[in-house]
């Protein structure tokens, strides 16, 4: 009997990985497939908004000292509130905690951006509801001297609403942060660092090996974990060059054909 390839046994092996596969992950339930994407945008509406109202006059000062004339004095969100504009950075950054942290580090922070939310809620719903002493609050912050007579403060609506709703948005983002599972779907596989990426594709190419004879065609490798494989040194195909078969099919010698 002479080794060689019969003409029936060219049948493409379902358990070897082709690259049609390229950029197709293995199918995670829908609760690990969970991503902050949502929580991202609503932050970044977020800081917008706050950014945006602390630019904005939220109260109109008119006063007179009987000495020179009228003064008008409008006070923006930034002074008003001199945390407004600090509260947005804080919140712009905290989109890139985000996609540094996993897990409880994620959800943590969520419940920080809840609490920042609702300090910035503070101010505007004071404002719209007309809470508090504006008028001698405002005389305080325009600095006016001690002679002055306040004439007459008043608010402006939009800005106020709108740093409202910046709070509101960042709000919805805390909550869905600190309610985000343990496990969560990566944002891109650029992000990981290339050792855990090489180490997690040997794994992935071993399982793939060991469950080849089993479950053939079962499982299917991504062209990312095949580079990653092949940089760590594993060759995910070695197993069918080296029988020219299935691992472990009996028909196989060692020079890679079948017994005619």
């Amino acid at each position: 009997m002479t080794a060689g390839s019969s003409e029936g046994d060219h049948t493409p092996d379902p358990d070897l990985v082709t690259p049609d596969t390229a950029g197709v992950e293995p199918a995670e339930p829908a609760a690990r497939r969970k991503s902050p994407v949502g929580a991202l945008v609503l932050l970044a509406v977020a800081a917008a908004a706050l950014w945006a109202s602390s630019r904005m006059t939220w109260v109109t000062l008119e006063s007179a000292d009987g000495l020179t004339e009228p003064r008008t004095d409008r006070l923006n969100g930034g002074v008003w509130f001199g945390a407004l504009t600090p509260l947005a950075l804080v919140l712009l950054a905290s989109i890139a905690a985000v996609l540094a942290t996993r897990g409880w580090l994620r959800r943590v922070l969520g419940v920080v951006i809840a609490l920042i939310a609702a300090v910035a809620a503070v101010p505007a719903f004071a404002l719209l509801t007309n809470s508090g002493k504006i008028a001698e609050r405002a005389a305080k912050l325009a600095e006016l001297p001690a002679r002055a007579q306040v004439g007459e403060a008043t608010t402006s609506i939009f800005p106020a609403v709108l740093a409202l709703l910046g709070a509101l948005a960042a709000f919805a983002a805390g909550g869905l942060l600190a309610r985000m599972p343990q496990e969560t779907a990566r944002m891109s596989g650029k992000y990981d660092n290339p050792v855990f990426r090489r180490a997690a594709a040997t794994e992935q190419v071993t399982k793939q090996r060991a469950e080849a004879g089993t479950e053939p065609g079962s499982t299917q490798l991504s062209e990312r974990v095949l580079w990653d494989a092949l940089d760590a040194g594993t060759d995910p195909t070695e197993d069918a060059v080296n029988t020219g078969g299935r691992p472990g099919d009996p028909d196989a010698d060692e020079a890679g054909g079948r017994v005619r």
